[in-house]
């Protein structure tokens, strides 16, 4: 999917909802819809779904876009262990 999608792939990042928000990429209801529908995926002991999977699914974002929330992400990341 992404350069940096094996980065992510066995951690939490709450902030890539935030993110696709701030980037215009999505709304606040979307975000709001795509949380209901990653608790209910939980709770029915189904897999485990990232943010950025259930907004493509929904077809609210595009690839191009999830390699940006995910660079954004990697950023932080970077900014936050003082590498940037």
């Amino acid at each position: 999917m992404s350069k940096y999608s094996s980065t992510f792939n066995n951690e939490y990042h709450p902030r890539s909802g935030q993110i696709a928000v701030e980037l215009g990429f999505i709304t606040v209801d979307q975000l709001k819809e795509a949380l209901s529908e990653q608790i209910d995926d939980d709770v029915s002991h189904r897999p485990h779904r990232f943010l950025v999977e259930i907004f493509f699914a929904n077809g609210w974002i595009t690839r191009e876009q999830i390699d940006i929330i995910l660079d954004e992400l990697f950023k932080d990341d970077m900014r936050s262990k003082g590498k940037l």
